[in-house]
């Protein structure tokens, strides 16, 4: 049986996996975000960026990072469970978890071929876009457009139970 807790690596564990999918002519694509409830729009951003060729590493933000930028309450599931989650699509090929508020030291850790951003960015407004293009890699843009989103489903949630469903 595939245990796909195994694709769940460390940064160090990860830059030698990358290395060894380097020395065998794959090219590494990147996707990051937080990841709190699994919906359709992550489903299409990370098969968006697996369309990109190669194998695909998704940096998911840790609890603390997801609090920070999400807000108290956040996030709803803790982050090896959402590691796990993640880890059991077929599209992704590691999953890593990081603390800082954007991906650019992993970029400059594992420099990936690809960074692949939703749809909610441009190619232009990638906040790690300078750091990719320094290298030589490139910024594509996924997915399907941005009307999907874990706030959004938690506010009709909210709405929807007139905020009895409250911790």
């Amino acid at each position: 049986m595939n245990d796909d807790t195994q694709k769940i690596l460390s940064r160090d564990a990860l830059r030698d996996r990358v290395a060894e999918w380097r020395r065998s002519g794959q090219p590494i694509v990147l996707a990051n975000g937080c990841f709190d409830l699994l919906h359709v729009g992550h489903i299409r951003y990370l098969r968006g960026a697996k369309a990109l060729g190669g194998k695909l590493v998704v940096a998911m933000n840790s609890d603390e990072s997801v609090s920070r930028i999400k807000g108290a309450g956040r996030p709803l599931m803790p982050a090896a469970e959402r590691a796990e989650i993640v880890a059991a699509l077929t599209a992704v090929d590691a999953v890593v978890l990081f603390d800082e508020p954007d991906v650019r030291a992993l970029i400059r850790e594992i420099r990936p071929d690809v960074q692949a951003k939703g749809t909610d960015y441009t190619r232009e407004n990638v906040p790690e876009r300078d750091e990719v293009l320094a290298y030589g890699g490139r910024v594509e843009i996924v997915g399907d457009p941005k009307d999907h989103s874990t706030t959004d489903f938690l506010a009709r949630l909210q709405s929807w139970s007139g905020g009895r469903g409250q911790r």
